[in-house]
């Protein structure tokens, strides 16, 4: 075999050895339909969100004779969530993927080029919807945000904890500093019948459940993945 193969396979063993994930260490990774290039950048994308994705498609295509809807993925990271839409929805659409991260926004813009998918999505560096000027401009959101309390990061499994970035995994002392936030920022610009979709952890079924109906949202789902764990909730602006 070719001695640069033989170096390229050592190196990444002795990533792997060394703990890195092998998503990182491959430089790429199958979310759905799409291959999206995976790197420290931004959170690896989970099987789990693949659902996320399938029930945003239902919603979209629930809409599909009202116009053309306006889709807001915030922390979108690589891109997985809002790609995959625009590569699985037929109708017309409009995509944004925002992200607080200059680095995440460049890998999912690397990512939009590599799907073919450049001209259907539009990336913009933004620390969650505080940017949205208009009222009442957007159909859907949807976020997998960071869920995970900050007390319990420093104690996740190493290959996650050490490689992954932790500004998409700290959720501040509750893990619902982001849904608290961007529930209340949907209120403004969302369109009326709007609705919000995030990807939660498996122990804020309840406390989402109560934090979206305070905020006045109606017909709340908490729904379980796989594994019969709570990680899908879901509401429209009443």
């Amino acid at each position: 075999p070719d001695p640069k193969y033989v170096e390229a396979m050592r190196r990444g063993i002795a990533r792997l050895a060394a703990g890195e994930p092998v998503q990182y260490v491959l430089g790429e990774w199958d979310f759905r339909s799409l291959t999206l290039t995976c790197d420290r950048r931004a959170l690896i994308p989970r099987p789990e969100t693949e659902e996320l994705v399938t029930r945003v498609l239902k919603c979209l295509e629930s809409r599909a004779n009202g116009g053309v809807p306006v889709v807001v993925d915030v922390g979108t990271g690589t891109g997985a969530i809002v790609l995959s839409l625009a590569q699985e929805f037929k109708g017309d659409a409009a995509f944004l993927g925002t992200d607080v991260s200059e680095d995440a926004i460049a890998l999912a813009q690397e990512n939009a080029a590599k799907c073919g998918l450049a001209d259907r999505v539009k990336f913009a560096v933004a620390d969650g919807l505080d940017d949205f000027d208009e009222p009442e401009c957007i159909d859907v959101i949807v976020s997998n945000p960071p869920y995970i309390e900050s007390a319990v990061c420093d104690a996740l499994d190493p290959r996650v904890r050490d490689y992954e970035p932790r500004l998409a995994l700290d959720g501040g002392a509750t893990g619902l500093d982001f849904y608290d936030r961007y529930l209340g920022d949907a209120l403004n610009i969302l369109k009326p019948g709007g609705a919000v979709f995030f990807e939660i952890g498996e122990g804020q079924g309840g406390a989402l459940a109560k934090l979206m109906a305070d905020y006045g949202f109606a017909d709340v789902k908490i729904e379980k993945d796989f594994a019969g764990h709570d990680r899908y909730a879901s509401g429209v602006l009443a």
